[in-house]
């Protein structure tokens, strides 16, 4: 079996994936050449000669994905390896060395938002790469990135105010801040009422009605992208504060909320157990 995970067999995946980058099964037999060469590197006679090794074939396989995601930047199983590639990393490499990957992943991303800032698909990512490096220090350096993050969308809803992507990651950053903070009562009106957040302190009817409107602004972005996960993820986190703000939940959006785990089920089987269990508590 080791005789077909060789070079020669990558470069012919590599030409596959480049005709069609939607053939799952292929990223994954992609998947196992790539652990036979970890597992040959992890064979060398020093811990730093093994990870020189598994280094270069990370970022080399980094650099393979870049050109397909310009092509097909809403294909999943390209996100999907790419995520792989970066775990493999923080499981594989020390600390100082996958945190410098990681970040270099973030930098990628900021550059991926400045093309497209709108990009909801983009943003959800940028999320996941700033909650893995927050897990990616020592004891002595480990802090939040939230303020930092703040920031960020800040920046960039003042290059554009019709950013809703942007929008929507500093709502989601806000109540985050403000726990980390231990904010108080007069704390957190002041930050809903100073103009850094699209709602202001309202009453429980305008709450609800401001976290309808945003539902339907995230609706409107499945059209085109429906193969974008962080919007399905979006609609229900924003249909569950909607439920709450409510004391409970309509059989309509229950019907709703299903819908989307459903599509998130077949499009992130590596957490499908998680949307189950999801599906099951609301189904209880």
């Amino acid at each position: 079996m080791a005789s077909q995970y060789t070079p020669e067999t990558l470069q012919k995946i590599s030409e596959l994936l480049t005709k069609n980058p939607e053939y799952y099964t292929v990223w994954n037999y992609r998947r196992q050449v790539l652990r036979h060469e970890f597992t040959q590197a992890a064979s060398s006679d020093s811990a730093e000669a093994a990870a020189d090794r598994i280094t270069t074939l990370i970022k080399n396989d980094l650099l393979f994905l870049m050109p397909l995601l310009r092509s097909f930047p809403k294909c999943y199983w390209i996100w999907n390896y790419r995520l792989w590639l970066l775990d493999e990393a923080k499981r594989l490499l020390p600390l100082s060395i996958s945190r410098r990957i990681w970040e270099e992943e973030l930098a990628l991303v900021g550059k991926m938002l400045r093309l497209d800032s709108r990009n909801f698909h983009g943003w959800g990512y940028r999320r996941v790469v700033v909650d893995t490096l927050e897990t990616l220090t020592s004891e002595e350096q480990g802090e939040s990135m939230a303020q930092a993050e703040f920031e960020y969308a800040k920046k960039m809803i003042g290059t554009n105010l019709s950013n809703f992507s942007a929008w929507h990651y500093r709502t989601k950053l806000i109540q985050r801040l403000l726990n980390e903070k231990s904010a108080t009562d007069a704390e957190r009106r002041k930050m809903l009422n100073d103009g850094q957040t699209m709602a202001p302190n309202l009453s429980q009817s305008e709450r609800l009605d401001y976290v309808r409107q945003e539902i339907e602004e995230i609706q409107d972005m499945l059209d085109g992208a429906e193969d974008c996960k962080y919007i399905y993820q979006a609609l229900i986190d924003c249909t569950l504060l909607a439920s709450k703000i409510q004391g409970t939940m309509s059989s309509d959006d229950q019907q709703k909320v299903l819908s989307w785990i459903s599509e998130l089920k077949k499009m992130d089987p590596l957490r499908r157990g998680r949307w189950l269990d999801f599906e099951r508590s609301l189904c209880a």
